[in-house]
């Protein structure tokens, strides 16, 4: 037998591998621990002092308390923190009165001021008062009823645990967009949505979930208001691509479509519009000679709302 075959009487254990393992459960105890409490069992160890415990229970009575107050520190807000919050809270509701004020003001202004103008004219020039009436309404200044149509879009209903809804299912700023500009395509005369009046430079945009009109903040259902012929805007409608949109809202993301005829809608208006740039119309200068009176009109049809973000699948203009 070779050497490396070691002595044949040298038989090896056979948790050999597992020594560390072993040592841990025969001895759990540290040497130096076992060494102590023998010592402290044969008398050899000095007796524990009263100062020595007394110590001992003060530090832990310390430990707690400061660890309890570090608890109920960081679980209540901040002095400063909650004095801060209800400065910006204040200052919050402040500023919206003051908003609300400001636009109760400019409301009684512009009332004013129609006044002012409606008396300078007096009955004089009953042609350009009935320009001026009609500019207002076409501008959106000044508030309009009549008979027209109102549709109503809301958001499709969630369904299982999902209370969110799929972003695809809720109306969109592009639904409204589409929407609108195939109300004054169709002839209508004004338009309203949630009562915030359209204009000409009206924007309707999205802030994550909600949608903005002018930033006014919109929530679902949105209703949509036109003054004008609803037998005709709906057959006009119908025959656009907006009616298409309509029903594949309602087909295939089950969003709810109520369209409904109305003898009489009020629509507010929104004041006196600010004036960024004026021009001399073409017409008017070639007539400036013949001394024959020019008619410029603005319509808010002829501005369409800009689209944002389409939605998959469908027709995001």
């Amino acid at each position: 037998m070779s050497s490396r075959h070691g002595d044949a009487g040298d038989v090896r254990r056979l948790d050999a591998s597992m020594t560390l393992i072993t040592e841990f459960y025969r001895r759990p105890l540290d040497p130096g621990y076992a060494l102590t409490a023998e010592r402290r069992a044969a008398g050899l160890m000095p007796p524990r002092r009263r100062s020595g415990v007394a110590s001992l229970v003060a530090l832990g009575l310390v430990l707690g308390l400061g660890t309890t107050a570090a608890a109920i520190a960081l679980r209540q807000p901040v002095g400063q923190a909650s004095e801060a919050r209800r400065v910006l809270e204040s200052q919050i509701t402040a500023r919206g009165d003051e908003a609300a004020a400001l636009q109760s003001e400019a409301v009684t202004l512009s009332d004013e001021i129609s006044k002012l103008q409606a008396e300078v004219l007096g009955s004089s020039d009953d042609s350009l008062r009935a320009a001026m009436s009609a500019g207002a309404v076409e501008a959106g200044s000044a508030p309009v009823s009549g008979p027209g149509l109102r549709i109503v879009l809301s958001d499709a209903p969630s369904t299982g645990a999902d209370t969110t809804g799929r972003s695809d299912q809720r109306v969109l700023d592009t639904d409204l967009q589409v929407l609108v500009n195939g109300l004054w395509a169709a002839g209508a005369e004004a338009i309203a949505i949630n009562g915030e009046r359209l204009t000409s430079m009206t924007a309707i945009r999205s802030a994550g979930s909600a949608v903005l009109v002018d930033l006014v903040p919109l929530s679902s259902p949105y209703t949509v208001e036109a003054i004008g012929d609803s037998v005709a805007i709906q057959t006009e409608l119908a025959r656009s691509s907006t009616g298409q949109l309509l029903a594949t809202l309602r087909a295939s993301y089950e969003i709810g479509v109520d369209t409904s005829s109305v003898r009489r809608l009020s629509l507010p208006g929104v004041g006196l519009t600010a004036l960024r740039y004026a021009a001399v119309p073409a017409d008017a200068q070639a007539l400036k000679s013949s001394g024959a009176p020019a008619t410029v009109t603005v319509s808010p049809r002829a501005s369409g709302v800009a689209g944002s973000a389409g939605r998959a699948g469908g027709n995001g203009q």
